[in-house]
C-alpha cells in the first residue's frame, strides 16, 4: 500500500506586498503608474518602451484610431496620480 504525504507549497509566513509601500528608490511616475487603471498604465509603459502601435492596440484591444485618445486620457490621470502622491 502507497502512503502518500500532503505538504503545502507556500511559505507559511507569506509576505504580501502591496504596490503602495514600495521602496524610496522608485520613482513619482512609476508610483503613479501603478496607481493607474491596468489598461492606461499598459498604453504608457508599451509605448514608452517602444513598442509599435498595433502591437499595443491589439493588445489593448482598442482600435488603433483611438490609440492617441487613450494615450491622452492616460496622461492626464498620470498627471494627477502624480500631483496626488506630492500633496501626500
Amino acid at each position: 500500500m502507497n502512503r502518500f504525504r500532503v505538504v503545502t507549497t507556500q511559505a507559511r509566513h507569506r509576505r504580501l506586498i502591496d504596490a503602495d509601500r514600495v521602496g524610496k528608490d522608485v520613482s513619482t511616475r512609476e508610483r503613479a503608474l501603478r496607481k493607474l487603471p491596468l489598461v492606461y498604465s499598459l498604453a504608457l509603459r508599451l509605448r514608452d518602451a517602444g513598442v509599435a502601435r498595433d502591437v499595443i492596440s491589439e493588445y489593448l484591444g482598442v482600435d488603433q484610431n483611438a490609440l492617441d485618445g487613450v494615450y491622452r486620457i492616460a496622461e492626464a490621470k498620470l498627471r494627477a496620480a502624480e500631483r496626488a502622491r506630492r500633496s501626500d
